[in-house]
């Protein structure tokens, strides 16, 4: 049996480099692991999280996730543009995953920031799932 949040994931990095959109803005650089010297801009699927929330005889998953966006450009302007995409490549049509059942997906925030390094721009990005398993 797979892992909900490992099966949403796949999804996630799946659609991200399938828009047309999203590739125009970062080639296509969606990452699980950065390499090292990457290419400005990126994507990133970052933190998550999943939690049981078993009912009977359904076994439920709360799942969290973060998907970052970093940029070297000046301000915010580039990391908006691909959050922005980001946040529609993801929400038409409805995310499906292979083995579980996803029953809803939606963006609940992002947020702006600016790394320590002083170059870096970061949008940080947090959807969250419920999923259920068979």
């Amino acid at each position: 049996m797979a892992s909900p949040s490992l099966e949403l994931q796949g999804a996630i990095v799946a659609r991200l480099k399938a828009s047309a959109g999203l590739t125009a803005l970062v080639s296509g650089r969606v990452y699980d692991a950065v390499p090292s010297n990457p290419l400005f801009p990126y994507i990133t699927v970052g933190e998550g999280d999943e939690t049981s929330d078993d009912v009977g005889c359904v076994d439920g998953f709360e799942i969290s996730l973060d998907i970052d966006v970093w940029s070297r450009a000046v301000g915010f302007p580039e990391a908006k543009r691909i959050s922005d995409e980001v946040r529609k490549a993801l929400k038409t049509p409805d995310l499906t995953i292979p083995t579980n059942a996803l029953v809803y997906f939606r963006h609940r925030q992002t947020r702006f920031l600016r790394d320590p390094d002083g170059l870096t721009s970061h949008a940080v990005m947090t959807f969250e799932a419920f999923a259920e398993q068979p």
